[in-house]
C-alpha cells in the first residue's frame, strides 16, 4: 500500500461569526488557502482533486466553486465531505485513502466554513439552525447541552473548566506574540490573526452558564467562527527530499450521541491499539477543543496531561475559534506547524483528532521525515 505524506498546510485566520469575516463567502475563505498551499509545496505532479469538509454551507458543492475560484486547472473536479466537525480532517482522511489506493497524483484536502453566511433550514413547521444528528429515538442534544452533560457525568467542575479556557488563551497568545502563527496563516484582506485570542481573559470567571443548572459558559464553549484550512498529500515517493508529516493510520468510531464529546477520545484509542504505540510516545496532539469539559473528559479518557506541553501546545480552538467544517484539518496543520516548522526530529509522532455531532470521531496519526 503506497504512502501517504502532507507536504504544505495554511488556514486562514479564524474570525467570530459576524464579524471580520462574516462578509466573505465559503469559497472565497477557501480559495486563498488552497492557492497558498499549492505554492509552498511547488510540486511538479498533477492535483488529482481538492476534497473540502463542509457542514452548513450553501450546497452546491462548495469545494468544487472553491477550485474555480481558486484559479486551479477547472479539471481538478473537487468534492464536499460533511461528518460534522470532523468533516476537515475527514476530508483529509479521504485524499489519503486515494494515494493509499495507488492514485500517484496529489491531493488537496481540508476544511472550510462561513458561519455567518450558513442559511438556515426549514420544515413544516419550523426553521431551525441545523440538521438532526440522530434519528427519533436516539439522544440528539445540542452541542453545549452535551458538554454540559459530560461535565455533569464525569463531575468536571466549572473551575477546572475556566482554567482550560485561560491556559487555552495564554497560549495562544504566547504563540501569537512569538509569531509562531504568521507562517501557516493566509491573510483575507486586513485580517491577519485570530480575532478572539485573549478575548475572554477578562470576564472569565464572570460569566454565567449558558443553560440553567449547567456549568458551561461562553468562555468554555468555544466561539463559533469562519474561516478554511487546507493541505497538500502526496505520494511519499513524490517528496523528493522534503520535509512532512507521513501519515501512519487513520481512523474513523461511532460512539453514543448523546456523549458526542467524547468521539475523539474513543478515536485516539482505536488509533492507538491499531498502530500497537503508547500514547506516551506522541510528542505532539492537537484535539479540536470545542468545549472546555469535552477537552478535559478526553483527557481523562485518554490518560493526558492537560496542562502538559504536548497537548495544543500553542493553544486551542477555545482561544483560536471553531469553523466547524475546517476545525479538523486545522489541527493537522497546526500539527505541521509545531512538528515541521518547529523543527521537530525525524521519527517524532503527531495525533490529531475531533469529535462530532451524532456521534462520531476521527484521528489521524502522523510521523514526521526529513
Amino acid at each position: 500500500m503506497p504512502d501517504a505524506v502532507i507536504l504544505a498546510a495554511r488556514r486562514t485566520p479564524f474570525a467570530t461569526r459576524g464579524r471580520r469575516l462574516a462578509d466573505v463567502p465559503v469559497e472565497h475563505l477557501a480559495a486563498p488557502v488552497l492557492r497558498a498551499v499549492v505554492a509552498d509545496a511547488a510540486i511538479d505532479v498533477p492535483i488529482a482533486d481538492v476534497t473540502l469538509g463542509n457542514c452548513r454551507g450553501p450546497g452546491g458543492n462548495p469545494a468544487r466553486v472553491a477550485t474555480l475560484a481558486s484559479g486551479l486547472d477547472p479539471r481538478i473536479p473537487g468534492v464536499t465531505i460533511d461528518r460534522q466537525c470532523a468533516s476537515g480532517l475527514a476530508a483529509v482522511v479521504s485524499a489519503v485513502t486515494g494515494i493509499r489506493a495507488g492514485d500517484d497524483r496529489v491531493h488537496l484536502a481540508g476544511g472550510a466554513e462561513s458561519a455567518s453566511t450558513a442559511p438556515l433550514r426549514s420544515t413544516a413547521d419550523r426553521v431551525h439552525d441545523r440538521a438532526p444528528f440522530a434519528p427519533d429515538g436516539f439522544d440528539d442534544p445540542d452541542m453545549t447541552v452535551a458538554a454540559d452533560d459530560l461535565a455533569a457525568r464525569f463531575g468536571i467542575s466549572r473551575g477546572r473548566q475556566d482554567a482550560q479556557a485561560e491556559r487555552s488563551h495564554r497560549r495562544a497568545i504566547a504563540a501569537r506574540d512569538a509569531r509562531r502563527f504568521d507562517a501557516e496563516i493566509v491573510a483575507i484582506g486586513s485580517l491577519r490573526a485570530d480575532d478572539a485570542i485573549g478575548a475572554a481573559l477578562p470576564v472569565l470567571s464572570r460569566l454565567r452558564p449558558l443553560h440553567p443548572g449547567g456549568t458551561v459558559t461562553a468562555a468554555t464553549a468555544t466561539r463559533v467562527s469562519d474561516g478554511a484550512a487546507a493541505v497538500l498529500v502526496a505520494p511519499v515517493g513524490a517528496r523528493e527530499g522534503r520535509p512532512g508529516l507521513l501519515v501512519r493510520d487513520t481512523t474513523a468510531v461511532g460512539c453514543d450521541p448523546a456523549l458526542p464529546g467524547l468521539g475523539a477520545a474513543f478515536a485516539v484509542d482505536d488509533l492507538l491499539q491499531r498502530q500497537g504505540v503508547e500514547l506516551g510516545g506522541i510528542g505532539a496532539i492537537e484535539i479540536v477543543e470545542a468545549f472546555a469539559p469535552q477537552m478535559l473528559a478526553i483527557c481523562d479518557h485518554l490518560g493526558i496531561v492537560e496542562h502538559g506541553p504536548r497537548l495544543c501546545a500553542d493553544g486551542g480552538a477555545l482561544a483560536l475559534g471553531h469553523p466547524w467544517g475546517a476545525s479538523g484539518a486545522a489541527a493537522v496543520v497546526r500539527l505541521f506547524s509545531r512538528l515541521i516548522r518547529g523543527g521537530a526530529p525525524a521519527g517524532t509522532l503527531g495525533v490529531a483528532a475531533v469529535s462530532a455531532g451524532g456521534g462520531i470521531g476521527v484521528a489521524m496519526l502522523v510521523e514526521v521525515v526529513r
